[in-house]
């Protein structure tokens, strides 16, 4: 399906907002493909469509991932606007046509990442996080800059921003996000 094509079916999928946010993480994801080697088309594939089930009403997205057969975790169960990551995937491959599983599997983590994440879910979880459209979070300015330098300390700069500000509110946390942090922090340590 050719991009204009997917822009057409989101308009109707998603808010004018969120459609924003899409363009701004396809923008980045695509710069960030190329400064660190990855394939910059299809992370700017996997940046266009990674929210594409994000308009769902939240019900709606725990009865159609249970009609797709998609995993629900308790967490998932328990906030269904999640399940938008899995969805997103599911949806890219059979409403836009996306059968490469870089591209899907980058939009099923692109929320709590994933332990050994791949080069495209590296890039696809830090564009969501960086792209120009976002709010100024916490150490953002150093954490764009990470994301061009030092992509593995990037992640791990999200991530632990992420689980300090999910411990600081009374909001639950995925495991996934914490297995995350605890494979890279781990795992940088051994390097």
């Amino acid at each position: 399906m050719t991009r204009d094509k997917m822009i057409t079916r989101l308009k109707g999928k998603i808010s004018a907002t969120r459609l924003t946010h899409s363009f701004g993480v396809e923008y980045t994801a695509a710069c960030l493909a190329m400064v660190h080697g990855e394939d910059v088309e299809k992370a700017r594939i996997a940046g266009l469509l990674h929210d594409c089930a994000k308009g769902l009403p939240t019900k709606t997205k725990l009865e159609k991932a249970r009609k797709h057969g998609l995993p629900v975790s308790k967490y998932e169960e328990k906030n269904p606007d999640m399940l938008h990551a899995k969805l997103g995937a599911y949806y890219a491959r059979y409403k836009y046509d996306v059968v490469d599983q870089v591209i899907l599997d980058a939009i099923t983590y692109h929320t709590t990442g994933r332990p050994n994440m791949t080069l495209m879910d590296k890039i696809i979880f830090v564009a969501d996080y960086i792209e120009p459209n976002r709010k100024m979070l916490p150490e953002m300015e150093e954490i764009r800059k990470e994301a061009f330098t030092d992509l593995d300390a990037c992640v791990i700069h999200i991530l632990k921003n992420t689980l300090d500000y999910l411990n600081r509110t009374t909001a639950e946390m995925d495991y996934m996000t914490q297995k995350t942090y605890d494979f890279y922090v781990v795992h940088n340590m051994e390097l």
